[in-house]
């Protein structure tokens, strides 16, 4: 896909749909965090790569948070939706279900923010097409990415502002 497609062109969310395997488990008999983190961020890729068109690394991941359980056996879905874009960063929100497949139970287990940019071959940003919030849920999604990148950028600068252990 290339930067001159149009918007419309271009899915802003994506749903990736895994089974809960034995090889998942914790040593609690519940899905490995992990193993959900690892849904989350390809999840999250897919969606970038779809709206951008380009390869497209994962360079945040924020307010993870988990819920409730995923059990052996359930179907997890792992929705994926633009919220924000910036020159060549998109932020997406992650929303975890899980379904019981004998129940039709549905639960949601996990949400998080995850910031992509989108690079070139060789590994330097790329500009990514503008997504325009249309209704309210919108404007309150990007509100929240747009807060959170605030508070990234506070919490940056006092990190840097802190003595590095060569300075102690």
């Amino acid at each position: 896909m290339n930067s001159k497609a149009t918007e419309t062109s271009r899915p802003r969310e994506i749903t990736l749909r895994f089974l809960a395997e034995p090889g998942d488990v914790n040593f609690g008999g519940k899905v490995h965090g992990g193993a959900v983190m690892k849904w989350i961020d390809q999840a999250g890729y897919a969606c970038a790569v779809g709206w951008s068109g380009y390869y497209c690394v994962t360079v945040y991941v924020g307010g993870i948070r988990f819920y409730k359980p995923i059990f052996i056996g359930q179907v997890v879905d792992v929705k994926a939706s633009v919220v924000h874009t910036g020159s060549s960063s998109m932020h997406i929100a992650i929303e975890v279900c899980a379904t019981d497949p004998r129940t039709g139970a549905r639960k949601l287990t996990t949400r998080c923010l995850i910031v992509f940019v989108a690079v070139d071959g060789g590994g330097d940003t790329v500009s990514v097409p503008s997504w325009v919030p249309q209704t309210d849920e919108d404007k309150r999604l990007e509100q929240y990415a747009m807060h959170m990148a605030q508070l990234r950028k506070e919490e940056d600068n006092e990190l840097l502002s802190l003595p590095t252990p060569a300075n102690r």
